[in-house]
């Protein structure tokens, strides 16, 4: 069976394994390569049977442990060209590194299909990823993006799954510490996605077939696990729609959350 374990979330690193217990890939790799080889270690998984890394983009938070653990294990790297352009200049690989281009038409594995979807974000050229498994499910993984645009909607339309960021409340985040500069590059068609947007979301995603969503990639600063879930729980009713029943809804911490076994 199929399992999706959330490793690390948020801007203090991101990773996710998706596989069996057996062998999976993990969607990027933003924690140091010891923190990800402990957490793959304590679901029971082994690093020597991560097939490959796929990179969202070349911010900190997501290629932190990339160049040790693809070094260290000879896994396969793919990502946008533009990703690997930044990835290279940055020196956030080596030539141990084993990278490619990944293009919109995604790449199979043994038993699993991997394909692209463009995001928004202040990044060179960033990707969401939509991931089909044998038994014909998909679940996407969507963080670091400003807005929804037309591509990501389609890639996630009847999705099983969802990994979709709920990054911030507005108001706390206009109402924060944080610089000028900086709120208004988070609220900006290239940031993040505000609990409202990815609320508004998740029901158009329950109503196309989508089951399960995970809310990922909070803020620390700018919002609260409980603002997120209710926000999203309050859109979601309000539509009709009525947890446990028509969907699954949880929120990914920022230690990895749950196990979903398929």
């Amino acid at each position: 069976m199929t399992r999706l374990y959330p490793l690390f979330s948020g801007s203090s690193g991101n990773c996710y394994y998706i596989g069996s217990p057996e062998k999976g890939i993990l969607i990027d790799a933003g924690r140091s390569a010891r923190q990800i080889e402990n957490a793959l270690r304590e679901r029971d998984l082994s690093p020597e049977n991560i097939e490959a890394v796929f990179v969202t983009h070349e911010h900190t938070d997501h290629v932190q442990g990339l160049r040790v653990f693809a070094g260290r294990y000879a896994v396969k790297v793919y990502t946008a060209a533009g990703t690997i352009s930044q990835l290279e200049q940055k020196n956030y690989i080596s030539s141990k590194v084993r990278i490619s281009a990944l293009g919109l038409e995604g790449i199979e594995t043994d038993d699993m299909k991997i394909v692209p979807f463009h995001t928004s974000h202040d990044c060179a050229e960033g990707y969401g990823y939509v991931v089909e498994t044998s038994d014909g499910r998909k679940t996407a993984f969507a963080t670091d993006t400003g807005y929804i645009t037309d591509e990501m909607s389609e890639a996630l339309k009847g999705c099983d799954t969802v990994v979709i960021e709920s990054n911030h409340d507005v108001r706390m985040l206009e109402g924060g510490s944080y610089p000028y500069i900086l709120k208004r590059r988070i609220l900006s068609d290239k940031g993040h996605l505000s609990n409202d947007v990815c609320a508004g979301k998740l029901v158009e995603l329950v109503k196309t077939g989508t089951t399960r969503m995970l809310l990922a990639h909070l803020s620390r600063e700018n919002n609260i696990p409980l603002l997120a879930e209710q926000t999203a729980l309050c859109e979601l009713d309000m539509n009709g729609l009525k947890r446990n029943m028509d969907y699954i809804l949880e929120v990914v911490p920022p230690e990895g959350g749950k196990t979903i076994i398929y």
